[in-house]
């Protein structure tokens, strides 16, 4: 569970790490800043990110909504971390998605 757990935080690490790179609206310092913000979007994720999925449930079909709550808390991350920085909600749009896609494709691969 431990080990599932720092691998997946680890894989999100590298995807915001590799969206960063592809997206000019995006910054992040450097690999320890990107673990950063794993840890912190997966702690709101948890908690602000379960309770708007609560609140706002059967608003928009729950996949295009789930990217757009992941946008907001990258932003809510941007406004909490120093080494992170998003330019505007499309940014964190376009990173939301490069991140679920590299997620997933690595997740396949492991």
């Amino acid at each position: 569970m431990l080990q599932e757990s720092i691998l997946t935080i680890l894989i999100n690490a590298a995807a915001f790490y590799l969206g960063a790179k592809l997206l000019t609206g995006v910054k992040v310092q450097g690999f320890f800043e990107a673990i950063a913000v794993a840890l912190l979007i997966g702690l709101l994720n948890v908690t602000l990110g379960f309770v708007l999925k609560i609140v706002t449930l059967g608003i928009l079909s729950l996949g295009v909504f789930t990217l757009l709550l992941d946008a907001i808390l990258i932003q809510v991350t941007d406004y909490f971390l120093k080494g992170f920085e998003v330019k505007n909600f499309w940014w964190a749009l376009a990173l939301a998605a490069i991140v679920a896609l590299l997620d997933g494709v690595i997740g396949w691969i492991l």
